[in-house]
């Protein structure tokens, strides 16, 4: 009896106690997934910037969110192999679906070496090499290439571009796409009128800072926004007046006969896309003023001698251009550019909004409301960057760092074109960018010139920026 007693405890206790732990573990299983829901959640619920493509938009001739039949396997021709072209050589490859068909540029030796470099244990045909002045129009003529990749100096950017275009190529062009309004608009027409893709390879687009504000603003930290600014400030000085380093001085010959802002894309890309140009908004016009010059005459005199070409040459391009842009909803931008003055490198990029703050040059500072008097610290800086930094780029963060440009981003720059090409879908930048920021050549040299008169900004997209309300970057 006692016995019996005593086992029906014993039962009843197991009992109650396989019962709380199979509720435990259930809670705990439920907390568990609870948790790696919130992950889940946490990890991807700041990810405003790359969205899932939805065709909704009414073309209507324009090329605003274009897309093109999917390509499995771009095959490329880079026409141009100075320095731009040869890290592209040392990065496409390495993309998942691409092949290089054919490289170019009018030294031979250059070419040859190159071609042995990055190409004696390719996995596919190895690339035709291409020699004369005038190959790319063969190149653009061939029809086993999808995209013409462009790295030469700057004046040969806009015909090859529209050439390759009017040969059913689609085209990334190195900055800036164009030097004239003109050469702007002919890009703009020729990509309506053949439904192809043109891009500018503007890399700053995908530093790993700028992307993850671009998102951070799209999860409105700033609030409202009201101003940026952005620069090109590198002393080229050394590598302008080298034999070597700029093909024939195309870049110094440049600085001899324009003034202005001559690169503005570097500093204004990231900017355009913050405050959603030809997407909700739209820049209207500039204004323009450059300091004289004094450096480069300076730095020729110095360090050449006087029987050399370049001894006391005159220059027109002031040493700082500073260009301030409005846009339709009223706020600004102050762009400068100088590669002439001996100080650090710096892109400024600057923006403030009504809820805060954010800088990464001289000193990379945020400020958020309602403590904007001063930045947060170093460490809930990064912290913020973490937390904001798109999953997109964090999935190929390590691999863009390893194959490297410019710390990374030029590889994401051409991951995402290869991307987009082999998924349909509409490019991260497109003609309209290409040609609003390229404008900028032309128009702060004639603003300058005109004693700092305004200058109208073209509306490129002929008032089709009122179709959408902000930049995508889209993913299939």
């Amino acid at each position: 009896m006692l016995y019996a007693f005593n086992l029906n405890i014993l039962k009843n206790y197991f009992s109650i106690f396989f019962l709380r732990l199979s509720i435990g573990l259930l809670l705990s299983l439920n907390i568990s997934l609870f948790n790696a829901q919130n992950t889940f959640l946490e990890d991807n619920s700041y990810d405003a910037l790359f969205v899932k493509w939805n065709n909704t938009l009414d073309e209507n001739n324009h090329a605003l969110a274009l897309s093109c039949p999917k390509i499995d396997t771009v095959r490329i021709a880079v026409i141009g192999l100075g320095n731009r072209g040869q890290s592209a050589l040392g990065r496409l490859p390495n993309i998942p679906g691409v092949k290089i068909v054919a490289i170019a540029d009018i030294d031979s030796n250059k070419v040859n070496n190159l071609h042995e470099k990055y190409f004696k244990n390719y996995q596919y045909k190895k690339p035709v090499k291409y020699y004369g002045k005038e190959d790319w129009k063969v190149i653009c003529q061939r029809n086993d290439i999808d995209l013409i990749y462009v790295c030469t100096h700057w004046e040969l950017h806009s015909p090859i571009a529209i050439y390759a275009m009017k040969n059913d190529k689609h085209v990334a062009v190195e900055v800036p796409a164009a030097m004239t309004v003109k050469d702007c608009w002919k890009l703009v027409k020729t990509a309506e009128k053949t439904r192809k893709h043109c891009i500018q390879l503007e890399n700053c687009m995908y530093d790993f800072f700028e992307i993850t504000v671009l998102n951070m603003s799209q999860n409105n930290l700033f609030g409202d926004l009201v101003h940026a600014e952005g620069a090109y400030i590198h002393d080229l000085r050394a590598l302008n007046f080298s034999n070597t380093y700029y093909w024939n001085h195309w870049r110094l010959k440049n600085l001899q006969k324009t003034n202005g802002n001559t690169y503005p894309t570097h500093g204004l890309g990231p900017l355009a896309h913050l405050l959603d140009i030809h997407r909700g908004d739209k820049m209207t016009h500039l204004v323009s003023m450059s300091s004289n010059q004094y450096g480069l005459t300076k730095y020729s005199e110095e360090n050449f001698a006087p029987e050399n070409k370049w001894n006391g040459n005159s220059f027109e391009k002031g040493d700082m251009n500073t260009t301030l842009i409005r846009t339709h909803k009223g706020k600004t931008i102050m762009l400068q550019h100088d590669v002439t003055s001996p100080r650090p490198y710096s892109r400024l990029f600057t923006l403030s909004g009504t809820n805060g703050f954010v800088q990464k040059y001289p000193v990379k500072s945020m400020a958020f409301e309602p403590k904007a008097h001063r930045s947060i610290s170093v460490e809930d800086i990064n912290d913020t960057l973490s937390k904001y930094e798109p999953t997109v780029i964090k999935q190929i963060k390590d691999t863009a760092k390893q194959i490297g440009g410019h710390g990374g981003m030029d590889y994401i720059m051409d991951y995402r074109l290869i991307y987009c090409l082999r998924n349909g879908l509409p490019l991260d930048q497109d003609v309209y960018d290409a040609a609003e920021w390229s404008s900028i050549v032309e128009l702060s040299k004639k603003s300058v010139n005109k004693g700092s008169k305004p200058m109208k900004i073209p509306d490129f997209t002929k008032g089709n920026w009122k179709l959408l309300d902000k930049v995508n970057y889209y993913l299939k």
